[in-house]
């Protein structure tokens, strides 16, 4: 990875724009049935005739065998080193809400989720809670008064929430309360660090008043809490890489982290036409377009292949629309894969496509997992995207003599 002050100094404003389109959780494994990946058995005409004069490849979001959350796989998307610049999840949703989170706050993403009368988790969604459901416990949650804090309750999409704890002397060094699957209870919040200790103890008071108000409301009668964070500085891409930068993206975790480097958050509606609608208002106003795609990351989290095949099938019928924009660059990838075999985020590379008139002709024939395996670009970090991005919109200058 070229070190950001280096990009800094090599990077350009150019009138060219970029679009990077993530679809969320893209990469699969094949079918038992079939033998094919989910992005195999769509139906892609229109990505798999792009992918024939770009550029294609498969790209690692953090490192082989790592897998990825969401948050890492879209920083090194943005040209981010990961590792380096890693935040918690808490901190992303409550900025993608538009919550005014202060230097100080610690922030924890949540889900409602399902126990049973021995406290086991039996489903960690809630049965994907609807929004307006999730809303009102949020609603009922805000009610809560612990000492030495001030807690507030995010609502998000479906099962998911936000919430911040504002005081004096917090620290978000907690380990989170989520198994991560269910048949197992909430794991304990522990503090990490001596500074952490009381923000524990602020925590399992918020959590235990939590567990007596949801008692009755099955499916959501517990909530688990992760990624406690604070706000951190990071450099814009702006600064660092002369973008005039916008997002595109209906859930808050991604307007969050779009705000954190710096982007322009416009409204993106909530389906996939509106966030096209708002793509084609704004087209001549920004440089850098981030369009996010949510379903086949959902579809493959809940295990459901036909789900994620027609989510992805559903982002190959607007490409089109996209193309007649005429972006000077278009990429298409995933933040990370989401096999509907595993129900989780997994370790894959996950296919690359880049669309520009100083592309190679590819040598792939379809965009797929095998096929992009094949491409010219071959497996590289996620990390190096924007800076191929910056070269095929002529937005880099020679490096040395």
């Amino acid at each position: 990875m070229v070190d950001l002050d280096i990009l800094k100094e090599l990077s350009r404003a150019t009138p060219s724009r970029i679009v990077l389109l993530v679809i969320d959780g893209l990469g699969g494994l094949p079918h038992p049935a079939t033998g094919k990946t989910e992005l195999e058995t769509a139906s892609t005409p229109n990505l798999d005739g792009l992918c024939r004069w770009g550029s294609c490849g498969l790209v690692d979001p953090v490192a082989q065998g790592i897998t990825p959350g969401s948050a890492p796989g879209h920083m090194a998307l943005f040209g981010y080193e990961p590792v380096k610049f890693s935040i918690g999840r808490g901190v992303l949703e409550a900025l993608g809400t538009g919550f005014d989170l202060q230097n100080g706050d610690v922030a924890a993403r949540g889900n409602f989720c399902t126990v049973d009368d021995k406290g086991v988790v039996t489903d960690r969604r809630a049965g994907r809670l609807s929004t307006a459901r999730s809303a009102e416990l949020c609603r009922l949650l805000q009610g809560i008064r612990i000492e030495g804090a001030q807690a507030s309750v995010l609502p998000l999409m479906e099962h998911r929430f936000a919430v911040v704890f504002r005081g004096k002397g917090l620290a978000a060094q907690l380990s989170g309360s989520d198994p991560q699957l269910e048949g197992k209870p909430p794991r304990a919040i522990v503090a990490q660090s001596e500074a952490s200790q009381r923000t524990a103890g602020l925590v399992h008071q918020f959590v235990s008043r939590s567990a007596e108000l949801l008692a009755e409301h099955h499916p959501a009668n517990m909530i688990l809490l992760r990624g406690f964070s604070q706000r951190p500085n990071f450099p814009s891409m702006g600064e660092v890489f002369k973008l005039r930068a916008a997002a595109i993206a209906t859930y808050p975790m991604y307007r969050g982290l779009a705000k954190l480097v710096g982007m322009t958050v416009l409204d993106a509606g909530i389906t996939l036409q509106d966030e096209l609608a708002t793509l084609r208002k704004h087209f001549k106003d920004f440089d850098f377009f981030f369009l996010h795609v949510k379903k086949a990351d959902s579809a493959g989290e809940d295990g459901d292949f036909e789900r994620k095949v027609r989510a992805i099938e559903e982002v190959d019928a607007i490409l089109p629309e996209i193309l007649a924009l005429k972006p000077e660059v278009l990429m298409i990838t995933g933040d990370h894969s989401t096999p509907a075999a595993i129900k989780s985020h997994s370790w894959h590379p996950v296919p690359f496509l880049l669309a520009s008139q100083w592309c190679r002709s590819s040598t792939a024939t379809v965009f797929s997992e095998r096929e992009c395996a094949r491409g010219e670009l071959g497996r590289f970090p996620s990390v190096q995207v924007l800076t191929l991005a910056l070269a095929h919109g002529l937005k880099l200058d020679r490096f040395g003599a």
